[in-house]
């Protein structure tokens, strides 16, 4: 049985109540966030937020060690799937008022077509292959976009918590087979060379930060 190094974290309010005076409310909420005296300071336990998952290795005692691995969404921080679920919403509103008439260059990936910036590739050949063999061998890639329904379950409950215009409608009352069906839709229609480079940018935020711990502790 393989072991693992979970990292869980939660937030843990600390409030003080201090009387600043001041010309205008501004200025007054100015001076309080600027001062740095905390010596009154108070823990708010029944306030605390969520246990969530902030770090996963592979390996027993293995924190830092080496790369993280990808934290499985339904652990993250409850306000992080929510904003991941505003992005999805995002990103949907952004395919709907564009121009339908845009030509897309498109991809398949399996039986589905998806769009992307890609380039076409001529028909291989055996001479082709030792043409244009690669000087260097081709970096790891990985799988980005997982479209996962039990993930669009979430999203729709948390749409429908903040979404005045569904009043009555419960998650429960979307079918697996309505929201299978959407999936298809938006895997057929949607742009992800967006995603795909937040994606990147990411990822090299996350390599550079754990690069920083590793050294830092050495």
């Amino acid at each position: 049985m393989p072991d693992f190094t979970i990292e869980t974290t939660y937030h843990l309010p600390v409030f003080r109540h201090r009387t600043h005076s001041a010309d205008t409310l501004d200025a007054a909420c100015r001076a309080a966030i600027e001062d740095d005296t905390w010596d009154i300071a108070e823990t708010d336990f029944d306030s605390s937020g969520a246990i969530h998952v902030t770090g996963i290795w592979d390996g027993a005692h293995a924190a830092y060690a080496g790369p993280p691995i990808q934290i499985p969404q339904q652990f993250n921080e409850p306000v992080q799937r929510r904003a991941r679920h505003f992005e999805i919403l995002l990103g949907l509103l952004k395919i709907l008022f564009d121009d339908v008439g845009a030509a897309r260059p498109r991809r398949s990936i399996g039986s589905l077509d998806l769009p992307g910036r890609l380039h076409e590739e001529k028909p291989f050949s055996p001479e082709t292959r030792i043409l244009k063999k690669p000087v260097n061998p081709p970096k790891p890639s990985h799988v980005l976009v997982r479209l996962q329904e039990g993930g669009v379950r979430d999203a729709i409950t948390a749409v429908l918590e903040v979404d005045p215009s569904f009043k009555g409608l419960t998650s429960e009352a979307v079918t697996d087979d309505e929201i299978h069906a959407a999936c298809l839709s938006v895997a057929t229609t949607m742009d992800f060379s967006d995603m795909v480079g937040n994606a990147e940018f990411q990822a090299a935020l996350l390599a550079i930060r754990s690069a920083h711990r590793r050294l830092a502790s050495d």
